[in-house]
Parts: structure tokens; sequence; C-alpha cells
């Protein structure tokens, strides 16, 4: 891999990465790159505050009752403005689909779980459960047996 910086006060500010494929290092690297220029921000609403949520914090994005959430790293729910799949699109890679209303950030995921029905849930870190379908899962299991 080659690293370079060109310092040119004369050209706009631009951050080009040239990789074969996504990577937790891409992520990484997107993520501090958005959060030093602000973007990549999300704004989240309660029925108090409006809070900037950076997709780091966000542990699972779902729907309820046809409003979007996003659930943080401390179990708080935040109604977002944006639509699931708007949000699947730029929100990093490391958020997967685990059934047709919810996203998962990999790193919030603690562990999945079987019920006594046979179906699975994702448990996140921070104590919140959300069903996983089964089309959703065994796209899951194959990304983590890629790894």
């Amino acid at each position: 891999m080659k690293f370079k910086i060109i310092i040119d006060k004369e050209k706009d500010e631009e951050i080009v990465a040239t990789v074969h494929s996504r990577s937790l290092l891409t992520d990484e690297i997107e993520a501090l790159i958005q959060k030093h220029t602000g973007a990549g921000l999300i704004p989240g609403y309660t029925e108090d505050d409006i809070k900037l949520l950076s997709a780091s914090d966000i542990a699972c994005v779902t729907v309820l009752d046809g409003k979007t959430y996003a659930i943080d790293s401390k179990n708080c729910r935040y109604r977002l403005k944006q639509r699931l799949y708007e949000l699947e699109c730029t929100l990093p890679s490391s958020f997967i689909r685990i059934n047709k209303s919810a996203l998962a950030n990999q790193a919030h995921l603690d562990r999945f779980q079987v019920t006594y029905a046979g179906s699975v849930d994702a448990v996140f870190k921070c104590g919140y459960k959300e069903y996983v379908s089964r089309r959703c899962f065994a796209q899951i299991k194959r990304r983590f047996e890629t790894k």
C-alpha cells in the first residue's frame, strides 16, 4: 500500500483512496475524515433535543411504526428523518442488513441468540435485541465465513 500527501494551497482539498475492496481500514479512514469535516453526522431527534450521531456511535437502525430510529451504544433511541434505504447507502460497510427493517453495526453486535421457536435474534452490547430474518442470517454467515 502506498501513501502520499500533496500540499498545494491553490487546489481544493480532496482525499482519494484507491483500494482493491472495502475493509475495516477503509471504514476507519472514512469515519476519521467524516468526523474531521463534520460530514457523516446524522441528526437524531428526541422529544427534547437534537443530537448529531456518528456512524460509529450507532448500534442499530430500525423502523418502528413506519418511523426510522437509531439505537446508540447506550440503548437510547433517536428518531431519524432519512429512510432506511437512504441510510443503507450512506452508512459504512460495517452496517449489515439483519431483516427487512433493520441495519446492524457489526462493531456493536455482541452475539446471535437462537430462540425457542427457532428464530435468531441479534443481541447488541447495549442490550438491545432485534430479530434476524433467515435470508439475512444466511448472508451474514457467508460474510463472516469469508473473513
